[in-house]
């Protein structure tokens, strides 16, 4: 094995996955009840429409779904001759629609945490989320991912919607693609697999990379990248995006880009195979980048606009390094975590993620420091117009599937979106970086007429508060009655025109949770 080929077997190794000889269970079929319809005619009435593009509120408004796709929206109540033709009436007076949010950063594959991937899939759907980019859902040879895309396309299972990515040189048995000739060779063999896109981790030379990204906008796959700390020296955010990247995820390479130096300080004892030496100077770059404002600073973000790039930051999956005991703590981990998934989360020297083994004070200082940096840098690239959509990387760092990805919504808003940004993260604009590669608009991502019926109906406006959209819901005083109530968590996901009751799927999570816990 050459240099260069165990640097990229390292690097896959230290990702965010685990990889384990033990298989995942597969998913069992979509059960009767499970999910209702599509139905020739459904017709959801009364709702106050979220529309995804970044239009205001408006309603009431009737939405007509014919079978998977919506046929008509009827301001102020559809016709009588509608409503008596229509085989369901869902009464969404007073509630908010939207489109599915789409989760642009997905993982479902590893055994120790959760060997059922329908845990994962069903916090997913309760939590409005519709389609989910999968980088990758599982990793090595011969796994469920592309069998459980087309499962769930035909929606014999309860899963959203389906983008499989594959990591670039993992799944086929021809050797590590270490030169330019065998990177467009995975590349066309991924393609021809049946994957919409590839994740890079920052694992090829710059002649490699430049290979691979070529030849995938040719085979209009998506390419996006985790520009790890081991290959950032040679490939950075700034060097990737010029090869003609189309999404950077996380904030790796970034503050690499901005170095007042030519390179990070790390100090001599560094190791970036111990993880919590790795993380703990993750945060410790920010100070080694120049300023917000500077020249160098706009310069950068400037660049990154004019390149289309994506950016999909995951805030939420490190921000347990900002307070590690409000993390470990959540109101959701008692009932709908578990108690593999949190043994996995608990410090630990091989699990990957798992690098609270003696956090301080000054860590997550220099975090809470780190993320002022962070969200800056992704304010200022959307305010010159680039694109930021929203990815959850679940499963790891305290962030449990459908939970997580509520919570990166939050931290968008806490960069500075907007709540009407924040929505349109994500929905239409991850619609928009899915599809984009592929030369077309999504099918998905609005509530308009002809998009694909996939809605997420919620009683409580997550415009005035992103915290009605948990699973668990929202602590509010009734002022009236002197109760503390739980108000909110999503009533209704509608994914391809099915309607899946969304308390009923955390009921039969936390009935997962409850067997694991009998059988401890």
């Amino acid at each position: 094995m050459t240099i260069r080929s165990l640097a990229i077997a390292v690097i896959i190794s230290l990702a965010p996955v685990a990889l384990s000889a033990q298989q995942m269970e597969p998913v069992p079929d979509r059960p009767a009840g499970e999910g209702e319809g599509p139905y020739p005619r459904l017709l959801i009435t009364g709702a106050t429409v979220i529309e995804g593009s970044g239009a205001p509120p408006a309603g009431p408004v009737d939405v007509l779904v014919e079978n998977n796709r919506i046929a008509a929206l009827y301001p102020g109540g559809a016709p009588e001759t509608v409503r008596n033709a229509a085989v369901r009436t869902i009464d969404a007076g007073g509630m908010y629609v939207l489109p599915g949010f789409v989760d642009t950063h997905g993982h479902n594959g590893d055994p120790s945490k959760a060997n059922q991937p329908s845990y994962g899939y069903k916090l997913w759907l309760a939590h409005g989320v519709t389609t989910v980019r999968g980088v990758s859902f599982y990793f090595g040879p011969d796994q469920p991912d592309l069998t459980d895309t087309a499962r769930s396309a035909a929606n014999t299972i309860t899963a959203p919607r389906l983008v499989p990515y594959a990591v670039f040189g993992d799944k086929w048995s021809r050797g590590t693609p270490d030169t330019p000739a065998k990177a467009r060779e995975w590349v066309r063999w991924a393609k021809a697999q049946g994957y919409w896109g590839i994740k890079f981790f920052n694992s090829a030379t710059p002649e490699v990379l430049a290979a691979a990204l070529e030849e995938a906008e040719t085979q209009q796959l998506g390419t996006v990248a985790h520009l790890a700390q081991t290959g950032v020296a040679e490939v950075n955010a700034d060097t990737a995006v010029g090869l003609g990247l189309d999404g950077v995820t996380h904030f790796y390479g970034h503050f690499e880009s901005l170095l007042k130096d030519a390179l990070p300080y790390y100090p001599e004892d560094y190791n970036y195979f111990d993880e919590q030496s790795r993380f703990g100077w993750v945060a410790r770059l920010a100070p080694q980048a120049v300023e917000p404002g500077s020249e160098k600073w706009d310069a950068y973000v400037d660049a990154l606009v004019e390149s289309g790039v994506t950016l999909s930051p995951t805030f939420n999956i490190y921000s347990a390094s900002r307070d590690v005991m409000a993390a470990r703590t959540r109101d959701w981990h008692e009932r709908y975590s578990l108690p593999s998934l949190l043994d996995f989360y608990a410090p630990s020297a091989v699990n990957h993620g798992s690098y609270y083994k003696d956090w301080s004070t000054e860590d997550e200082v220099a975090w809470r420091n780190f993320y002022g940096k962070w969200f800056q840098l992704t304010k200022d690239f959307h305010r010159k117009g680039g694109r930021v959509t929203a990815g959850s990387d679940p499963g790891y760092i305290y962030q449990t599937w459908g939970f997580a990805y509520i919570g990166e919504l939050e931290m968008l808003r806490e960069a500075g979106l907007a709540p009407l940004e924040v929505i349109r993260a994500a929905t239409l604009d991850g619609a928009r970086e899915i599809y984009e590669p592929r030369g077309v608009e999504p099918p998905m991502g609005r509530v308009a007429v002809g998009q694909l019926a996939d809605l997420v109906i919620v009683p409580e406006n997550p415009l005035a508060n992103l915290k009605v959209l948990y699973g668990t819901g929202h602590t509010r005083l009734n002022y009236e009655t002197g109760a503390i109530e739980q108000v909110g968590g999503v009533r209704w996901t509608v994914k391809d025109g099915i309607v899946y009751d969304a308390p009923k799927l955390l009921e039969s999570v936390a009935a997962m949770v409850e067997a694991q816990k009998a059988a401890r």
